[in-house]
């Protein structure tokens, strides 16, 4: 009897674990058979970036103000090395009372300078932020405005785009997003 419960046992402990883990495996997923097919449309967002109007005109502006705020940057960084030149041939002779002023000068200019380097280029990011965050919404709008009016399911990134399903009818429909953008941009 106990060798009837021992084998019992064992088999408990090899059987049950299997009935356990096979209730936590995923059940198959199988597509669901419809007779009609989805439209995806997908868009390169590169391209829409570099060859609609208001890409263009993001790029430029962008541009136009890192180079501004570049230049202001190499300036100040001139003024400090001018006056870091000119403060050491004459530093062997001062006193070191002097000394101590004017390395207390060239440390304030030199922490004005820093202020200003990172100030600039917070300034230009939260712009690009700014400017990108517009022109993606922008570019949503016409995108949802494109899909509505085509009978797209959804506009997707390209390069989001896994896997297509061949029941799936996937079409580039970049050119059009980009003349949708120009075309809003007109209305503007």
């Amino acid at each position: 009897m106990t060798t009837i419960f021992k084998v019992a046992l064992i088999a408990c402990f090899f059987v049950f674990p299997s009935v356990v883990f096979a209730a936590d495996k995923p059940a198959e997923v199988t597509p669901a058979v419809t007779g009609q097919t989805a439209r995806i449309g997908y868009v390169d967002l590169a391209r829409i970036g570099t060859e609609s109007e208001r890409g263009k005109a993001l790029k430029i502006t962008l541009t136009a103000r890192k180079d501004k705020l570049q230049a202001q940057v190499v300036a100040k960084k001139k003024q400090i090395e001018k006056l870091q030149k000119s403060i050491e041939p004459k530093i062997a002779k001062m006193t070191p009372q002097q000394r101590k002023a004017k390395s207390k000068e060239f440390q304030n200019k030199l922490e004005e300078f820093q202020k200003f380097a990172r100030t600039s280029e917070e300034e230009f990011m939260a712009l690009q932020e700014k400017e990108s965050r517009e022109f993606f919404e922008a570019m949503e709008q016409a995108a949802g405005e494109l899909g509505k009016a085509n009978g797209y399911a959804a506009i997707v990134a390209k390069k989001e785009m896994l896997y297509v399903s061949s029941s799936v009818d996937a079409q580039d429909v970049t050119d059009a997003l980009i003349k949708a953008l120009n075309q809003a941009g007109q209305k503007k």
